[in-house]
């Protein structure tokens, strides 16, 4: 049987740029009292761009929490007031220079609900065209790879980011 847990208290322990954490207090039935640590985190955006000669951009940033560069689907946080929609418009044009002439909502998905609130929308973008990224705080590096390509690196654990495996695998029934 699955039952509801009710929140009794919650403290907000941490507020940063990007996340809060809180610890709720919740009445679990038969057990009492428990604990929950929750991370608050905005949703993000990832964008599945696929160029005219059907290969799909990526790009790669080291990434502090792994201590390793990672190759990823364009992507970023929602902002406060923006729609996904206008982020994923957004984060295509600042991180690969490309803009797209369709965005469409393919797939959305909790990234940890064991322990937070964030959701990840993921879009499909194609009739692209080039342009000048607009990085203000990143460093990367745009790639472009056919998709067998990609495919392998997923196998072969050389992709190793969520919203990446989850488009790339999305896409590979999609296209």
């Amino acid at each position: 049987m699955i039952t509801k847990e009710t929140t009794v208290s919650s403290d907000l322990i941490y507020t940063g740029k990007d996340i809060q954490l809180r610890v709720d207090t919740v009445e679990v039935p038969n057990k009492g009292y428990q604990k929950r640590e929750i991370i608050e985190n905005k949703s993000a955006v990832a964008i599945i761009a696929i160029t005219d000669d059907n290969k799909i951009v990526l790009v790669k940033q080291y990434r502090k929490a792994i201590e390793k560069e990672l190759y990823e689907l364009p992507a970023g946080k929602i902002e406060m007031g923006e729609t996904p929609l206008d982020c994923a418009m957004r984060e295509l044009k600042e991180e690969t220079g490309y803009s797209a002439d369709s965005l469409k909502l393919i797939y959305k998905y909790y990234t940890t609900p064991g322990f937070s609130n964030q959701m990840v929308f993921i879009y499909l973008a194609k009739n692209l065209t080039p342009g000048e990224n607009h990085l203000e705080d990143e460093f990367l590096e745009v790639s472009e790879m056919d998709m067998k390509e990609a495919y392998n690196m997923v196998a072969n654990n050389e992709i190793c980011d969520s919203k990446t495996i989850i488009g790339l695998l999305l896409i590979k029934e999609l296209l």
